[in-house]
């Protein structure tokens, strides 16, 4: 594989030891450029957050890494290699948690192993090895109704954790909680991605969100999207709440902040 162009991908790992490397991918539906040109690479390990104006294609650039859109042109790698069908090669968690209410906890996050016709006694195993880590002792029989918001999200995460896939999509995971439960989520987040060393891009509406977890921010253009700015978060970790009050904090987030309104094209958006 010849290694990808350093400057396309703005400073983002130039080798075949990228986990994702996205080339010149433009994606339309019907007459609508969704997102155009968009560069974009994952080293292994790393967790990158992709912000931008509302509709301009964040949701888009991860389905079509996961496969579940194709691209009308530019190329997606894995792990070194130009895949076409990428269906199953990546974890994807959606907006919701998408859990079945007619199912147990338990099914629920076994479902990946079902579709798949894996080894479902050996995932169940690994699953009940890690609802504890997950805060979901004792619920594994209990249907998703008798869960808070943040126990459903961590129930979805556990499900996409359980694909066993070395790079995770998650699309606004913490997005429908209140703020109490959205800090303590990223805690958490932070604590269990460093004990599973995947390869995570993350899209969020929350700068500040994106600056506490992130190795790096990629902000997205107005549609079609495509990627204005990839920024190094200047952070030492492990990360902490406190952190936000850091003078370096600070000012890289009055610069994602600039270049984010500096894309929207109409309306507002709430950037925290």
């Amino acid at each position: 594989m010849v290694p990808p162009d350093p400057q396309l991908i703005f400073e983002a790992p130039a080798d075949a030891r990228a986990r994702v490397v996205v080339r010149d991918v433009s994606v339309s539906f019907d007459a609508i450029e969704a997102i155009r040109g968009v560069e974009l690479a994952l080293g292994d390990g790393e967790l990158v957050s992709l912000v931008g104006p509302s509709g301009c294609g964040k949701s888009t650039l991860l389905a079509a890494i996961a496969g579940l859109v194709e691209p009308h042109s530019g190329e997606i790698w894995l792990d070194g290699q130009r895949v076409t069908n990428r269906l199953g090669h990546v974890a994807l968690m959606p907006q919701r948690d998408a859990l079945l209410p007619w199912r147990t906890v338990l099914e629920n996050v076994l479902l990946p192993a079902v579709v798949a016709g894996t080894d479902v006694r050996a995932t169940r195993g690994r699953a009940l090895e890690l609802l504890p880590r997950f805060g979901l002792q004792g619920f594994a029989e209990h249907y998703p109704r008798a869960l808070s918001g943040g126990m459903r999200q961590r129930a979805a995460f556990l499900r996409t954790v359980l694909t066993e896939r070395d790079v995770m999509l998650l699309d606004e995971p913490f997005g429908a909680l209140d703020a109490l439960t959205r800090r303590s989520m990223q805690e958490w987040l932070l604590s269990l991605w460093e004990d599973l060393s995947r390869t995570i891009l993350m899209v969020t509406h929350d700068v500040e969100e994106a600056l506490l977890l992130s190795d790096r921010v990629a902000v997205m253009t107005a549609r079609p999207g495509t990627i204005a700015l990839v920024e190094p978060v200047d952070l030492p970790r492990p990360r902490t709440p406190e952190m936000v009050s850091d003078p370096r904090f600070v000012a890289q987030k009055a610069r994602l902040l600039a270049a984010l309104r500096n894309e929207m094209s109409f309306g507002s958006e709430v950037l925290r």
